[in-house]
């Protein structure tokens, strides 16, 4: 700028013809303020500051460049408060570095997103206050980890300029409420107080891990020996139900697994998930209705083992059916009803001890034209020694053989829960408390 004095007398400052491309007049206030509080606060600690230094060349340009009196060092405090990526910050920080001059970055912007990345600091005016503080970037090691020191900016120059504080990188947490930084000022006996911590920390851990190791290899020793058990179990368990088959297939008894070819969506997707995925050709077995399939349909493959069991009743897996199934892939018609098999499987008190092997198929849903199975393809129980369910009222209550039809056994439909087939002979309910409660339909 230029002194000037009018035609009239009156004096008055006026800018140069380049005031265009002036640094200075190209600046918003609030940045134009807060260099003056950083060459205001630099000065008050004992530093020589200016504004607006070009570096040689004109490669950079610092805010402030605060110095040493005497010449032994040169600083630049550089206000960012418009938008900056990570590589930009850095990259200019390089510049200066690579001329001798360092440099700490300042915003008193709420969440600057490039803090930490190079030395900086985020500063504050509390309510009322007339001073910059530090709200983020100082630290002190404290207990297990680094809290925020709170301090004016000058106070934090003073720190800076006389080498009481300095850039570091921390290892252990920040308790900081906002996030943690990459880069921190803080004093050198802090950074003492850290290695200490990371070194008693390292022999605490040393020390657990070496009391640990015996107590580990006894657990895996116990775990190894259940599953040495379990696959004994299951193996035999596997035979059982593989000798079944081959009985089933002998005489050809297979009502319910035409129904459960005929009547069972998800089948044909389980067979080919079989195939492709797990290379094994599988039909489904004679033995369906087996109760060691927990009222699965059995998958076997061209020997007649069993390879899968497709959509299990998570209620009737005990006894044998939990060894054979414990050792078996298990397909689910859809992810719900797989879900549906892990949550009550949690909820049991026996678990297999690396857990069930559980996969499911996307079924297409069944055409909403397709017609009923006629009354002579209803499945009828002729199980020896039936476990059977009345429905009475949107409820399912126990029930058993009788001698006699009764007026219960006349108007409500019963099943049996081995085979899922009708009950067709004379029953009587064993109890008042339903097994479970289905909701209304809706009107």
């Amino acid at each position: 700028m230029h002194a000037k004095t009018s035609g009239t007398g009156l004096r008055f400052f006026a800018h140069a013809p380049g005031a265009p491309t002036c640094a200075l007049g190209l600046e918003s206030v609030a940045h134009h303020l807060l260099k003056l509080e950083l060459a205001t606060a630099a000065r008050d600690a004992g530093a020589h500051a200016e504004l607006e230094v070009p570096g040689p060349g004109g490669a950079w340009r610092a805010d402030v460049l605060a110095t040493d009196p005497s010449g032994a060092w040169r600083i630049a405090l550089e206000a960012q408060l418009a938008p900056i990526t990570d590589a930009d910050i850095t990259a200019r920080t390089e510049k200066m570095r690579a001329d001798g001059v360092s440099s700490i970055w300042f915003s008193d912007r709420p969440r600057p997103p490039w803090l930490g990345t190079v030395p900086s600091v985020r500063l504050e005016r509390p309510d009322g206050e007339k001073r910059l503080i530090v709200a983020e970037g100082l630290v002190k090691f404290s207990d297990r980890g680094w809290a925020a020191v709170p301090a004016s900016l000058s106070q934090f120059l003073t720190w800076v300029l006389d080498r009481r504080v300095l850039p570091h990188t921390p290892r252990s947490p920040l308790w900081y409420p906002q996030r943690t930084l990459t880069t921190v000022w803080t004093a050198t006996h802090y950074v003492q107080a850290e290695d200490t911590h990371l070194v008693v920390e390292e022999r605490r851990r040393r020390e657990h891990e070496a009391r640990m190791a015996p107590l580990r290899a006894a657990h895996q020793k116990k775990r190894d020996a259940i599953r040495a058990k379990s696959a004994i179990s299951r193996a035999k368990a596997s035979s059982v139900a593989t000798e079944a088959e081959r009985t089933a297939r002998a005489t050809r008894a297979g009502r319910l697994r035409e129904v459960a070819i005929r009547f069972r969506p998800g089948i044909g997707p389980a067979l080919a998930k079989l195939a492709d995925e797990h290379d094994v050709t599988a039909t489904v077995g004679w033995s369906t209705g087996d109760p060691r399939y927990a009222g699965g349909v059995p998958l076997v493959d061209e020997g007649g083992v069993p390879a899968a069991v497709f959509d299990p009743d998570p209620r009737r897996v005990h006894g044998h059916a939990f060894r054979l199934l414990a050792g078996l892939l298990l397909i689910f018609p859809s992810r719900t009803s797989q879900r549906r098999f892990e949550k009550a499987m949690n909820l049991t008190r026996y678990k297999p001890i690396d857990g069930y092997r559980t996969e499911f198929v996307d079924t297409p849903p069944s055409h909403p034209t397709a017609s009923r199975p006629s009354t002579s393809d209803v499945l009828i129980c002729t199980c020896p020694d039936p476990r059977l369910v009345a429905r009475i009222q949107n409820a399912e209550y126990p029930a058993e053989p009788s001698d006699r039809m009764g007026p219960a056994a006349a108007l409500f439909r019963i099943r049996c829960r081995v085979c899922g087939g009708r009950y067709e002979g004379p029953w009587r309910r064993t109890g008042s408390a339903p097994i479970n409660r289905t909701s209304r339909p809706k009107a």
